[in-house]
């Protein structure tokens, strides 16, 4: 995973919806070195990783979440900058968008938080939910249905969903997540960014 979406050392922020938090948890997995795992926006805690939440002059462990403690059980965003983390390690990984659990996702103007200093973005997309309403499947579903030029009540195909990611022009990569089948490689080929498809832990099948 880490190879095909071409992780590099730095800042890379997460962005999208259906698989944000289960691509960050493997991605710490495979990454060599340091990894942080942080938030833009909100996270609930990695349970398989320490939690930080005072700022950090070293890495008390190879492998840690950072963050502030929020509302309801969520962490924000760490009490440091991106930068200043990612001095400290060799792979800072934002979750930088949120989507109520949803599979697809259109942006309002604020959204999504990008840190200035990310060295790349990538898009994740639940794509096991293709062929489902605009309206059930979508966080922004008027925004969604608005850049793609449909009805709420039509279903999210291959032609909508690229239609969508290519005016948002947001990322670098795109994770597609779910089942490696016709209709997500259609969706695959109609990206104007590379595009990797990957049934990470967690998606249904």
């Amino acid at each position: 995973m880490k190879t095909e979406l071409c992780i590099a050392k730095g800042v890379t922020a997460i962005i999208g919806s259906g698989g944000k938090t289960s691509l960050l948890a493997r991605l710490c997995q495979e990454l060599p070195g340091t990894v942080i795992l942080c938030t833009s926006t909100r996270i609930f805690p990695f349970e398989a990783l320490p939690l930080v939440t005072e700022p950090l002059e070293t890495l008390p462990y190879d492998k840690l979440c950072v963050g502030t403690y929020a509302e309801h059980g969520k962490l924000a965003a760490p009490v440091q900058s991106f930068e200043e983390l990612s001095k400290l390690s060799d792979y800072v990984l934002v979750e930088a968008d949120g989507s109520r659990g949803l599979p697809f996702k259109a942006h309002l103007d604020h959204e999504p938080v990008i840190p200035p200093c990310a060295v790349q973005t990538i898009q994740v997309v639940g794509t096991w939910a293709l062929g489902k309403p605009i309206s059930e499947v979508v966080h922004r579903p008027e925004r969604f249905a608005e850049l793609a030029g449909a009805s709420m009540d039509d279903p999210v195909t291959p032609e909508l969903a690229a239609k969508v990611i290519n005016a948002e022009a947001l990322c670098d990569r795109v994770l597609l997540n779910g089942p490696d089948n016709a209709e997500t490689r259609r969706l695959a080929e109609l990206l104007d960014v590379p595009a990797i498809i990957s049934n990470v832990t967690g998606a249904p099948v």
